[in-house]
This record gives C-alpha cells, structure tokens and sequence, in this order.
C-alpha cells in the first residue's frame, strides 16, 4: 500500500511538474511577443538621409565654394563665376 501511495504521489509531482513546465514555456511565449510588439511600435520608421543641399554631391559642393573663393579675390569676374556656377548646377 505504501509502495502504491509513493507511486501516485510522484505520478502527481511529475504531473504538477510538466504542468509548471508547460505554463512557463506559455508565459516566455507571451513575453517574446509583447517584447516585439513593443519594438514595433518604439520605433519609428526610418528617415530617409537628408540630402546635402538640396541633392548636390560632396565634390558639387567643394567647386562650388572654391568658385565662391576665386571669386571674392577678384580671380574670376561676375560673369566668369555666374558661368562656372551654372555648369556645376547643371543649368
């Protein structure tokens, strides 16, 4: 009769076990999903790069104001630099 008791009572351990093991296996599943709707909604979607005045290149950019320095010394007359500046812009 002992040996009965002591068989029901670990079958009811075991069980009691594999139940605590199953719930927490259901609760790590329900954080893992509330971790990534937070992510979701934490972050917002990304901006695009704000592009260097108005879309000119970088080498665009250094003509234009080595121009602007000739300029200012008197190299390059006002028609000479509005010519050159209009070739960088494309227009």
């Amino acid at each position: 009769m002992l040996r009965t008791a002591a068989i029901a009572g670990g079958g009811a351990a075991l069980y009691h076990a594999g139940k605590n093991k199953q719930a927490n296996a259901d609760h790590e599943v329900a954080q893992d999903e509330a971790i990534q709707q937070t992510a979701y909604q934490a972050a917002p979607p990304a901006a695009p790069p704000p592009s260097a005045a108005g879309g000119m290149s970088a080498g665009a950019i250094d003509e234009l104001k080595q121009l602007g320095q000739l300029h200012e010394q008197g190299v390059l007359t006002d028609e000479e630099f509005a010519a050159q500046k209009a070739k960088i812009l494309g227009g």
